[in-house]
């Protein structure tokens, strides 16, 4: 098998998207910290070695095509293991007052800032990855308690459909090892309402 050197495309893009039914496609299944590396061996789900050698600082992240056979219409793309992501709703602060909202989300901004976290920004909600452990994150949102916005941790796949390829490298192609939560923990967390001050069922 030849040295996959570089991606070639990202399934969840729209110009492969679209081809996704005529496509031939072994999903090779690496976890999301096999992913901060720029060379390994990776095994594909039908057995099939592929050596990854790409450039320095490349991160890859879910979806990313690494090798492609065009007569054979044949792909080979990276499924991760992808962490949870923190999703804040902020939909039902879109009744209040333009200055209510302006504070609400000034508030977010320091809340999130002064953790260093990266964020995604969707509509109404914001999206954070993992970055350390789960509990220490709601702790903080708790600790800022603010008023109407709700937060949980959703599977990062369910959250991959709604991004764009730049927007998914932003979640879930940095993620620190400093997490303590597993990377294939895919169930949903409890949400919080501050607007009622108890969690969700």
């Amino acid at each position: 098998m030849e040295i996959c050197t570089r991606i070639l495309g990202n399934l969840h893009a729209p110009e492969w998207k679209e081809r996704l039914p005529e496509l031939d496609i072994e999903y090779i299944p690496i976890d999301q910290w096999t992913a901060q590396k720029s060379r390994f061996l990776a095994v594909g789900e039908r057995g099939t070695e592929y050596p990854i050698a790409l450039r320095r600082q490349t991160q890859v992240v879910d979806g990313d095509i690494v090798f492609h056979d065009a007569p054979a219409r044949r792909v080979a793309a990276l499924r991760l293991e992808l962490n949870p992501v923190l999703v804040l709703d902020l939909s039902a602060l879109e009744d209040e007052s333009a200055e209510a909202l302006i504070r609400r989300s000034v508030e977010l901004g320091h809340a999130i800032g002064n953790q260093h976290w990266p964020a995604v920004v969707k509509g109404a909600r914001v999206y954070v990855p993992l970055t350390v452990d789960k509990q220490v994150m709601l702790s903080v949102m708790d600790t800022h308690h603010l008023e109407g916005v709700r937060y949980e941790f959703q599977p990062g796949r369910e959250v991959i459909p709604y991004m764009a390829p730049h927007e998914i490298r932003r979640l879930f192609g940095g993620a620190s090892h400093g997490s303590h939560s597993h990377p294939h923990d895919h169930g949903h967390d409890h949400g919080h309402d501050h607007g009622h001050g108890h969690e969700r069922e």
